[in-house]
Protein backbone atom coordinates (compact mmCIF):
# COMPACT_ATOMS: atom_id res chain seq x y z
CA UNK A 1 0.00 0.00 0.00
CA UNK A 2 1.27 3.36 -1.37
CA UNK A 3 1.83 6.21 1.51
CA UNK A 4 -0.43 8.84 2.30
CA UNK A 5 0.15 12.22 3.46
CA UNK A 6 -2.90 14.08 5.23
CA UNK A 7 -2.95 17.55 5.65
CA UNK A 8 -5.05 19.70 7.91
CA UNK A 9 -4.78 21.54 11.36
CA UNK A 10 -4.23 18.99 13.86
CA UNK A 11 -4.78 17.83 17.38
CA UNK A 12 -3.91 14.95 19.68
CA UNK A 13 -3.74 14.92 23.36
CA UNK A 14 -0.88 13.13 25.40
CA UNK A 15 -2.65 13.17 28.87
CA UNK A 16 -6.40 14.76 30.32
CA UNK A 17 -5.88 18.45 30.17
CA UNK A 18 -6.41 20.26 33.74
CA UNK A 19 -7.56 23.32 32.67
CA UNK A 20 -8.72 25.04 29.25
CA UNK A 21 -5.11 26.70 29.24
CA UNK A 22 -3.04 23.31 30.19
CA UNK A 23 -1.39 23.70 26.23
CA UNK A 24 1.04 20.99 27.46
CA UNK A 25 -1.20 18.44 27.69
CA UNK A 26 -1.97 18.47 23.47
CA UNK A 27 -0.30 19.07 20.33
CA UNK A 28 -1.80 21.52 17.68
CA UNK A 29 -0.60 22.41 14.24
CA UNK A 30 -2.22 24.81 12.17
CA UNK A 31 -0.01 23.45 9.28
CA UNK A 32 -0.34 19.86 10.18
CA UNK A 33 0.07 16.69 8.58
CA UNK A 34 -0.24 12.86 9.56
CA UNK A 35 1.87 10.38 7.28
CA UNK A 36 -0.11 7.05 6.88
CA UNK A 37 1.11 3.82 5.52
CA UNK A 38 0.29 0.18 6.03
CA UNK A 39 -2.90 1.04 7.78
CA UNK A 40 -0.38 3.15 10.19
CA UNK A 41 0.59 6.65 11.16
CA UNK A 42 4.58 6.60 10.32
CA UNK A 43 4.46 10.37 11.77
CA UNK A 44 2.61 13.51 12.84
CA UNK A 45 3.52 17.01 12.93
CA UNK A 46 4.36 20.22 11.28
CA UNK A 47 3.67 20.10 7.64
CA UNK A 48 7.02 20.77 5.82
CA UNK A 49 8.72 18.24 8.70
CA UNK A 50 6.23 15.40 7.79
CA UNK A 51 6.56 15.53 4.63
CA UNK A 52 10.33 15.94 4.38
CA UNK A 53 9.93 12.09 5.62
CA UNK A 54 7.37 11.13 2.91
CA UNK A 55 8.41 8.66 0.16
CA UNK A 56 8.28 10.56 -3.17
CA UNK A 57 4.87 8.33 -4.28
CA UNK A 58 2.79 9.12 -1.30
CA UNK A 59 -0.45 10.17 -2.04
CA UNK A 60 -1.18 14.21 -0.91
CA UNK A 61 -5.00 14.58 0.57
CA UNK A 62 -5.87 18.44 1.85
CA UNK A 63 -8.02 18.32 4.13
CA UNK A 64 -7.46 21.92 4.50
CA UNK A 65 -9.15 23.92 6.52
CA UNK A 66 -10.74 21.07 8.59
CA UNK A 67 -9.38 19.88 11.75
CA UNK A 68 -7.78 16.02 11.78
CA UNK A 69 -7.95 14.00 15.35
CA UNK A 70 -7.55 10.27 16.42
CA UNK A 71 -10.92 8.47 15.57
CA UNK A 72 -13.60 8.76 18.15
CA UNK A 73 -13.86 6.07 20.73
CA UNK A 74 -17.25 4.69 22.06
CA UNK A 75 -17.21 2.56 25.18
CA UNK A 76 -20.23 1.59 25.47
CA UNK A 77 -23.28 0.49 22.97
CA UNK A 78 -25.76 -2.17 22.20
CA UNK A 79 -25.49 -3.17 19.02
CA UNK A 80 -29.32 -5.04 18.56
CA UNK A 81 -30.31 -1.58 19.90
CA UNK A 82 -30.12 0.26 16.46
CA UNK A 83 -34.46 -0.35 16.51
CA UNK A 84 -34.90 0.58 20.16
CA UNK A 85 -33.74 3.82 19.74
CA UNK A 86 -36.16 6.91 20.28
CA UNK A 87 -38.95 4.18 22.18
CA UNK A 88 -41.06 5.81 24.97
CA UNK A 89 -40.70 4.52 28.48
CA UNK A 90 -41.01 5.66 31.82
CA UNK A 91 -37.26 4.42 33.17
CA UNK A 92 -35.14 1.66 32.53
CA UNK A 93 -36.64 -1.07 33.57
CA UNK A 94 -39.92 -0.45 31.91
CA UNK A 95 -38.11 0.19 28.83
CA UNK A 96 -35.78 -3.04 29.06
CA UNK A 97 -38.86 -5.23 29.31
CA UNK A 98 -41.27 -3.49 26.99
CA UNK A 99 -38.83 -2.18 24.25
CA UNK A 100 -35.53 -3.75 24.49
CA UNK A 101 -35.95 -7.66 25.15
CA UNK A 102 -38.20 -8.22 22.39
CA UNK A 103 -35.85 -6.53 19.70
CA UNK A 104 -32.90 -8.51 21.19
CA UNK A 105 -34.80 -11.52 20.50
CA UNK A 106 -34.94 -10.63 16.50
CA UNK A 107 -30.99 -11.13 16.82
CA UNK A 108 -30.91 -15.52 17.00
CA UNK A 109 -31.80 -15.01 12.95
CA UNK A 110 -28.47 -14.63 11.19
CA UNK A 111 -29.63 -12.56 8.80
CA UNK A 112 -31.17 -10.16 10.87
CA UNK A 113 -28.19 -10.20 12.84
CA UNK A 114 -26.04 -9.82 9.45
CA UNK A 115 -28.27 -6.88 8.46
CA UNK A 116 -28.25 -4.55 11.35
CA UNK A 117 -24.35 -5.39 11.39
CA UNK A 118 -23.93 -3.40 8.21
CA UNK A 119 -26.32 -0.41 9.30
CA UNK A 120 -24.42 -0.89 12.59
CA UNK A 121 -20.86 0.06 11.10
CA UNK A 122 -22.27 2.41 8.54
CA UNK A 123 -23.26 5.03 11.07
CA UNK A 124 -20.13 4.57 13.40
CA UNK A 125 -18.20 4.85 10.51
CA UNK A 126 -20.91 8.38 9.21
CA UNK A 127 -20.31 10.07 13.13
CA UNK A 128 -16.49 9.38 12.91
CA UNK A 129 -16.40 6.45 15.33
CA UNK A 130 -13.47 4.49 14.78
CA UNK A 131 -13.73 1.96 17.98
CA UNK A 132 -16.83 0.75 19.81
CA UNK A 133 -17.45 -1.53 22.99
CA UNK A 134 -20.33 -3.13 22.04
CA UNK A 135 -22.71 -5.70 23.96
CA UNK A 136 -24.45 -8.23 21.20
CA UNK A 137 -27.57 -10.13 22.35
CA UNK A 138 -27.57 -13.22 23.70
CA UNK A 139 -26.98 -15.30 20.72
CA UNK A 140 -24.38 -16.23 19.09
CA UNK A 141 -25.09 -15.58 15.70
CA UNK A 142 -25.29 -11.94 16.49
CA UNK A 143 -21.83 -11.82 17.97
CA UNK A 144 -20.72 -13.97 14.65
CA UNK A 145 -22.54 -11.48 12.42
CA UNK A 146 -20.60 -8.39 14.40
CA UNK A 147 -17.24 -9.81 14.43
CA UNK A 148 -17.48 -10.50 10.50
CA UNK A 149 -18.39 -7.30 9.69
CA UNK A 150 -15.50 -5.52 11.85
CA UNK A 151 -12.74 -7.90 10.05
CA UNK A 152 -14.35 -7.11 6.49
CA UNK A 153 -14.17 -3.56 7.17
CA UNK A 154 -10.78 -3.52 9.41
CA UNK A 155 -12.16 -1.68 12.53
CA UNK A 156 -10.94 -2.52 15.98
CA UNK A 157 -13.92 -3.28 17.67
CA UNK A 158 -14.41 -4.63 21.19
CA UNK A 159 -17.42 -6.86 21.82
CA UNK A 160 -18.93 -9.70 23.35
CA UNK A 161 -22.26 -12.10 23.23
CA UNK A 162 -24.28 -11.70 26.29
CA UNK A 163 -24.78 -13.64 29.21
CA UNK A 164 -27.95 -13.93 30.92
CA UNK A 165 -30.29 -16.66 32.18
CA UNK A 166 -32.86 -15.08 34.00
CA UNK A 167 -35.54 -12.29 34.52
CA UNK A 168 -36.00 -11.92 30.52
CA UNK A 169 -38.24 -13.80 27.76
CA UNK A 170 -37.33 -17.38 27.20
CA UNK A 171 -36.20 -16.25 23.56
CA UNK A 172 -33.19 -14.32 25.03
CA UNK A 173 -31.94 -16.32 27.95
CA UNK A 174 -29.03 -18.95 27.59
CA UNK A 175 -27.82 -21.15 30.64
CA UNK A 176 -24.43 -20.47 32.76
CA UNK A 177 -23.69 -23.67 31.11
CA UNK A 178 -24.32 -22.35 27.21
CA UNK A 179 -22.89 -18.89 28.06
CA UNK A 180 -19.90 -20.29 29.43
CA UNK A 181 -19.37 -22.59 26.47
CA UNK A 182 -20.88 -19.77 24.00
CA UNK A 183 -18.44 -16.92 24.65
CA UNK A 184 -15.55 -19.66 24.94
CA UNK A 185 -15.98 -20.27 21.24
CA UNK A 186 -17.03 -16.70 20.07
CA UNK A 187 -12.99 -15.79 21.81
CA UNK A 188 -11.86 -19.11 19.90
CA UNK A 189 -13.38 -17.83 16.53
CA UNK A 190 -12.80 -13.96 16.85
CA UNK A 191 -10.48 -12.64 19.30
CA UNK A 192 -6.83 -11.11 17.93
CA UNK A 193 -8.59 -11.94 14.06
CA UNK A 194 -7.93 -8.89 12.15
CA UNK A 195 -8.42 -6.07 15.09
CA UNK A 196 -11.50 -8.28 16.80
CA UNK A 197 -11.70 -8.13 21.09
CA UNK A 198 -13.55 -10.24 22.22
CA UNK A 199 -15.28 -8.86 26.07
CA UNK A 200 -17.04 -11.14 28.80
CA UNK A 201 -20.37 -10.02 29.03
CA UNK A 202 -22.90 -10.94 31.24
CA UNK A 203 -25.69 -8.20 30.95
CA UNK A 204 -25.88 -7.19 34.89
CA UNK A 205 -26.80 -9.11 37.69
CA UNK A 206 -30.50 -8.72 37.22
CA UNK A 207 -30.07 -11.02 34.42
CA UNK A 208 -27.77 -13.40 35.76
CA UNK A 209 -28.35 -16.29 38.19
CA UNK A 210 -25.33 -16.93 40.57
CA UNK A 211 -24.49 -19.86 38.85
CA UNK A 212 -24.01 -17.45 35.48
CA UNK A 213 -21.94 -15.08 37.09
CA UNK A 214 -19.48 -17.80 38.34
CA UNK A 215 -18.86 -19.07 34.98
CA UNK A 216 -18.02 -15.62 33.64
CA UNK A 217 -15.41 -15.78 36.78
CA UNK A 218 -13.88 -18.86 35.22
CA UNK A 219 -13.46 -17.41 31.94
CA UNK A 220 -11.76 -13.99 33.34
CA UNK A 221 -9.44 -16.14 35.16
CA UNK A 222 -8.58 -18.29 31.58
CA UNK A 223 -8.61 -15.38 30.04
CA UNK A 224 -6.99 -12.72 32.18
CA UNK A 225 -6.72 -10.28 29.43
CA UNK A 226 -9.73 -9.70 28.11
CA UNK A 227 -12.34 -6.61 28.65
CA UNK A 228 -15.34 -7.49 30.85
CA UNK A 229 -18.14 -5.65 30.32
CA UNK A 230 -21.42 -5.17 32.52
CA UNK A 231 -23.84 -2.60 33.86
CA UNK A 232 -23.83 -1.16 37.74
CA UNK A 233 -25.68 1.07 39.75
CA UNK A 234 -28.09 2.83 36.28
CA UNK A 235 -31.57 3.01 38.32
CA UNK A 236 -32.86 2.82 41.82
CA UNK A 237 -35.23 -0.01 41.13
CA UNK A 238 -32.67 -1.89 39.50
CA UNK A 239 -30.23 -1.55 42.31
CA UNK A 240 -32.92 -2.59 45.27
CA UNK A 241 -33.75 -5.26 42.46
CA UNK A 242 -30.47 -6.51 42.83
CA UNK A 243 -30.30 -6.41 46.40
CA UNK A 244 -33.25 -8.66 46.54
CA UNK A 245 -31.47 -11.23 44.33
CA UNK A 246 -28.09 -11.25 46.06
CA UNK A 247 -29.00 -10.46 49.32
CA UNK A 248 -25.32 -11.69 51.27
CA UNK A 249 -23.71 -8.83 48.92
CA UNK A 250 -22.85 -5.63 50.50
CA UNK A 251 -24.11 -3.96 47.99
CA UNK A 252 -24.53 -3.48 44.06
CA UNK A 253 -20.91 -3.19 43.68
CA UNK A 254 -19.88 -6.29 45.84
CA UNK A 255 -22.10 -8.52 43.80
CA UNK A 256 -19.24 -8.18 40.62
CA UNK A 257 -16.55 -8.12 43.56
CA UNK A 258 -17.60 -11.55 44.88
CA UNK A 259 -17.30 -13.15 41.26
CA UNK A 260 -13.56 -11.27 40.36
CA UNK A 261 -15.47 -9.42 37.92
CA UNK A 262 -14.06 -6.07 39.29
CA UNK A 263 -10.06 -4.87 37.44
CA UNK A 264 -8.62 -2.59 35.19
CA UNK A 265 -9.91 -3.74 32.05
CA UNK A 266 -13.72 -4.04 33.14
CA UNK A 267 -16.36 -1.54 31.92
CA UNK A 268 -19.22 -0.86 34.36
CA UNK A 269 -21.81 0.81 32.23
CA UNK A 270 -23.32 3.85 34.45
CA UNK A 271 -22.30 3.85 37.89
CA UNK A 272 -24.68 7.34 38.99
CA UNK A 273 -25.29 5.86 42.35
CA UNK A 274 -22.62 4.38 43.89
CA UNK A 275 -22.26 4.65 47.75
CA UNK A 276 -18.26 5.89 49.23
CA UNK A 277 -17.44 2.10 49.82
CA UNK A 278 -18.28 1.18 46.09
CA UNK A 279 -16.40 4.38 44.79
CA UNK A 280 -13.58 3.10 46.93
CA UNK A 281 -14.05 -0.34 45.44
CA UNK A 282 -13.98 1.04 41.92
CA UNK A 283 -10.84 3.13 42.63
CA UNK A 284 -8.78 0.24 44.11
CA UNK A 285 -9.30 -2.44 41.35
CA UNK A 286 -9.23 0.09 38.95
CA UNK A 287 -12.43 -0.44 37.28
CA UNK A 288 -13.98 1.34 35.10
CA UNK A 289 -17.46 3.58 35.32
CA UNK A 290 -18.60 4.35 31.99
CA UNK A 291 -20.92 7.58 31.68
CA UNK A 292 -23.90 7.45 29.22
CA UNK A 293 -25.15 11.05 29.39
CA UNK A 294 -27.48 11.01 26.39
CA UNK A 295 -29.38 7.41 28.15
CA UNK A 296 -29.02 8.95 31.32
CA UNK A 297 -30.66 11.53 30.05
CA UNK A 298 -33.37 10.03 27.86
CA UNK A 299 -34.12 7.19 30.58
CA UNK A 300 -34.24 9.50 33.85
CA UNK A 301 -31.64 7.55 35.88
CA UNK A 302 -29.86 10.28 37.50
CA UNK A 303 -26.80 12.99 37.09
CA UNK A 304 -23.53 10.87 36.77
CA UNK A 305 -20.90 12.84 39.19
CA UNK A 306 -17.85 12.74 37.12
CA UNK A 307 -16.15 15.32 38.69
CA UNK A 308 -16.66 13.65 42.44
CA UNK A 309 -15.10 10.38 40.93
CA UNK A 310 -12.08 12.08 39.31
CA UNK A 311 -10.92 14.35 42.00
CA UNK A 312 -11.40 11.92 45.38
CA UNK A 313 -8.66 10.91 47.32
CA UNK A 314 -9.19 7.24 45.69
CA UNK A 315 -10.20 9.08 42.14
CA UNK A 316 -12.04 6.35 39.90
CA UNK A 317 -11.19 6.10 36.28
CA UNK A 318 -14.04 6.91 33.78
CA UNK A 319 -14.97 7.01 30.05
CA UNK A 320 -18.04 7.99 27.67
CA UNK A 321 -20.27 6.55 26.05
CA UNK A 322 -23.42 6.86 23.70
CA UNK A 323 -25.14 3.73 25.21
CA UNK A 324 -26.98 3.02 21.78
CA UNK A 325 -30.13 2.57 22.06
CA UNK A 326 -30.68 3.90 25.63
CA UNK A 327 -28.91 6.47 23.83
CA UNK A 328 -30.20 9.03 21.78
CA UNK A 329 -27.55 9.78 19.13
CA UNK A 330 -24.68 7.45 17.88
CA UNK A 331 -22.59 11.23 17.70
CA UNK A 332 -20.03 11.23 20.56
CA UNK A 333 -20.29 15.63 19.83
CA UNK A 334 -23.70 15.24 20.85
CA UNK A 335 -22.90 12.49 23.86
CA UNK A 336 -20.09 15.11 25.37
CA UNK A 337 -22.59 18.39 24.89
CA UNK A 338 -25.10 16.51 27.06
CA UNK A 339 -22.44 15.53 29.22
CA UNK A 340 -21.18 19.17 29.30
CA UNK A 341 -25.04 19.88 30.30
CA UNK A 342 -25.07 17.18 33.14
CA UNK A 343 -22.08 19.00 34.74
CA UNK A 344 -23.54 22.41 34.71
CA UNK A 345 -26.52 21.01 36.60
CA UNK A 346 -24.50 20.00 38.79
CA UNK A 347 -22.18 22.97 39.68
CA UNK A 348 -19.18 21.43 37.63
CA UNK A 349 -17.32 22.44 34.51
CA UNK A 350 -16.13 20.65 31.62
CA UNK A 351 -13.90 22.25 29.38
CA UNK A 352 -13.99 21.85 25.32
CA UNK A 353 -10.44 20.16 25.83
CA UNK A 354 -11.61 17.88 28.27
CA UNK A 355 -14.04 16.52 26.30
CA UNK A 356 -11.77 15.95 23.39
CA UNK A 357 -9.49 14.11 25.18
CA UNK A 358 -12.40 12.08 26.41
CA UNK A 359 -13.52 11.12 23.35
CA UNK A 360 -10.03 10.05 22.25
CA UNK A 361 -6.94 9.77 24.34
CA UNK A 362 -9.16 9.33 27.41
CA UNK A 363 -11.70 6.88 26.40
CA UNK A 364 -8.41 4.76 24.67
CA UNK A 365 -6.48 4.79 28.15
CA UNK A 366 -9.80 3.38 29.74
CA UNK A 367 -9.72 0.66 27.33
CA UNK A 368 -5.99 -0.06 28.16
CA UNK A 369 -5.55 0.16 24.30
CA UNK A 370 -3.70 3.61 24.24
CA UNK A 371 -0.68 2.56 22.53
CA UNK A 372 -2.98 1.70 19.57
CA UNK A 373 -5.86 4.01 19.12
CA UNK A 374 -6.49 7.61 20.36
CA UNK A 375 -3.82 9.44 19.71
CA UNK A 376 -1.70 10.11 16.34
CA UNK A 377 1.27 8.89 17.62
CA UNK A 378 4.03 7.21 15.38
CA UNK A 379 3.27 3.15 15.46
CA UNK A 380 -0.66 3.40 16.33
CA UNK A 381 -3.39 2.71 14.21
CA UNK A 382 -4.38 5.14 11.54
CA UNK A 383 -7.98 5.35 12.72
CA UNK A 384 -8.74 9.48 11.98
CA UNK A 385 -11.96 11.93 11.66
CA UNK A 386 -11.85 14.85 9.78
CA UNK A 387 -14.16 17.57 11.11
CA UNK A 388 -15.79 20.68 9.36
CA UNK A 389 -16.99 23.45 11.97
CA UNK A 390 -18.93 24.78 8.99
CA UNK A 391 -20.68 22.12 8.21
CA UNK A 392 -24.42 23.47 8.10
CA UNK A 393 -25.35 27.07 7.71
CA UNK A 394 -26.01 27.60 11.50
CA UNK A 395 -22.45 25.95 12.28
CA UNK A 396 -20.85 28.29 9.34
CA UNK A 397 -22.79 31.70 10.73
CA UNK A 398 -21.32 31.11 14.22
CA UNK A 399 -17.92 29.69 12.69
CA UNK A 400 -17.68 33.63 11.25
CA UNK A 401 -16.80 34.82 15.10
CA UNK A 402 -15.10 32.16 16.31
CA UNK A 403 -11.38 32.58 17.13
CA UNK A 404 -9.62 30.04 19.21
CA UNK A 405 -8.94 26.45 19.21
CA UNK A 406 -11.24 25.82 22.40
CA UNK A 407 -14.28 28.08 20.67
CA UNK A 408 -14.10 25.50 17.72
CA UNK A 409 -14.07 22.54 19.77
CA UNK A 410 -17.20 23.91 21.70
CA UNK A 411 -18.75 24.58 18.68
CA UNK A 412 -18.18 21.28 17.21
CA UNK A 413 -19.24 19.75 20.38
CA UNK A 414 -22.52 21.86 20.68
CA UNK A 415 -23.63 21.95 17.04
CA UNK A 416 -22.38 19.20 15.55
CA UNK A 417 -23.22 15.69 14.71
CA UNK A 418 -22.13 13.09 11.42
CA UNK A 419 -22.63 16.39 8.88
CA UNK A 420 -19.73 17.80 10.61
CA UNK A 421 -17.74 14.61 9.90
CA UNK A 422 -16.16 15.34 7.01
CA UNK A 423 -14.01 11.99 6.42
CA UNK A 424 -13.25 9.14 8.97
CA UNK A 425 -10.20 7.16 7.84
CA UNK A 426 -9.92 3.13 8.76
CA UNK A 427 -6.43 1.77 9.17
CA UNK A 428 -5.64 4.43 6.72
CA UNK A 429 -7.99 4.20 4.35
CA UNK A 430 -11.02 6.51 3.58
CA UNK A 431 -14.15 5.07 4.49
CA UNK A 432 -17.50 7.66 4.92
CA UNK A 433 -17.42 9.43 0.80
CA UNK A 434 -18.15 5.38 -0.02
CA UNK A 435 -21.61 5.15 2.12
CA UNK A 436 -24.80 5.29 0.88
CA UNK A 437 -26.13 8.44 1.87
Amino acid sequence: MSATLLRGRTLSFHRRPEAIDDRVAWTYEIDGAVLVENGLIVDSGDYGAVKAKAPEDAVEIDHHPHLILPGFIDTHVHFPQMQVIGSYAANLLEWLNTYTFPEECRFVESAHASRIAVHFFDEMIRHGTTTAVAYCSVHKASADAFFAEALRRDMRMVAGKVMMDRNAPQGLLDTAETGYDETRAVIEAWHGKGRNHVAITPRFAITSTPAQMSAAEALVREFPDLHVQSHLSENRDEIAFTASLYPDAIDYTDVYARYGLLGPKTLMGHCIHLSERERDAMSETGTVAVHCPTSNLFLGSGLFPWKDLMRREKPVRVSVATDIGGGSSYSMLRTLDEAYKIQQLLGERLNPFESWYWMTRGNAEALSLADRIGTLDAGTDADLVVLDMAATPAMALKAEVVSSLSDELFLLQTMGDDRAVAETYVAGRPMKAGLAT
